[in-house]
């Protein structure tokens, strides 16, 4: 009989915890709450036909690089995954892996990037690959 009473409270008050209102998170800070593109209210440089909750870079360009922006290399292997393009780049001999939103590249073309530190043992759920050391960078500049 307690056993039985004990579960009904523990019942009734996840029940009534689930059934209280939450307080709703100002919608400013959210871009997932943010009007569709093309509406009133829309994030400045949604993509039109946004989804929220959907690729967050979405509508979104990579950075223009200036030519002598940190480094500089030829790639060597290139391929896109995720929004990402990943390049191999051979800088004076170093060979290293550079990350940037997608940006049209071959192999061959030498591309500059800004200097940002690398991350260590990064795993690429799309490519379904561990880079032992990877730069993400705001954008490549391509030189063909």
């Amino acid at each position: 009989m307690k056993k039985t009473l004990v579960v009904m409270l523990a019942i009734v008050a996840i029940a009534a915890a689930g059934c209280k209102k939450k307080e709703e998170a100002p919608q400013a800070g959210a871009p997932e709450a943010a009007a569709p593109a093309g509406q009133p209210g829309a994030a400045p440089g949604a993509a039109p036909g946004a989804v929220p909750g959907g690729n967050p870079h979405a509508g979104l360009k990579p950075q223009e690089i200036k030519p002598g922006a940190g480094h500089k290399g030829k790639v060597i292997e290139t391929m896109d995954s995720g929004g990402y393009t990943y390049v191999q780049v051979d800088e004076n001999g170093q060979k290293l892996w550079v990350a940037a939103m997608q940006t049209p590249v071959k192999v061959g073309d030498t591309v500059e990037f800004p200097d940002s530190p690398p991350m260590i043992n990064f795993q690429s759920k799309t490519l379904k690959r561990t880079f032992d050391k990877i730069i993400f960078a705001p954008g490549l500049a391509v030189n063909k």
